[in-house]
């Protein structure tokens, strides 16, 4: 990374700029641009490791292009705030950002359940849910296995 002090390197901090997040975008290989979908995630968190939960419909794109390659790239960001200055290149923006890459995989039904919950997690703080058995036959949970991930900040406060 070019600008150090910018860095987020301990993973604690990374996770916790994550959870902030309320959209997760991955990038998938589309022969000859990348196809990137924003969706929205979970997050487990188990020492170094991280791995991410998303869910969606039966049959569609991102599918498709994850059963042809399922190396995938990711962004997360939050903690915008626009800081003006005098002349238009004294403007910056706080962020806090996470970027990484990864393989991608879709779950077995015995998996849904506990993926489905972490999901919900991050946005409702309920601990317990209840699925249909119709709603799992109609969603594919996928997983996404962290092999790189990096954080980055700019707060003018800190």
């Amino acid at each position: 990374m070019r600008r150090k002090n910018r860095e987020v390197s301990n993973m604690e901090e990374i996770v916790e700029i994550i959870k902030k997040c309320d959209v997760c975008r991955i990038a998938f290989f589309d022969e000859e641009y990348p196809y990137i979908i924003p969706l929205n995630f979970g997050v487990n968190h188990d020492g170094e490791d991280i791995d991410f939960y998303f869910h969606g419909a039966n049959a569609g794109k991102k599918l498709d292009l994850l059963r042809q390659n399922p190396k995938v790239g990711f962004e997360l960001d939050c903690s915008h705030n626009l800081i003006t200055g005098e002349a238009a290149c004294d403007y910056t923006m706080e962020f806090e950002s996470v970027c990484g890459d990864g393989i991608i995989e879709v779950l077995g039904d015995d998996q849904k359940i506990r993926a489905l919950n972490i999901l919900m997690q991050q946005y409702a703080r309920d601990t317990t849910f209840e699925y249909s058995e119709q709603s799992l036959k109609a969603v594919t949970v996928l997983k996404l296995k962290v092999h790189h991930i990096m954080g980055k900040r700019l707060n003018k406060n800190s």
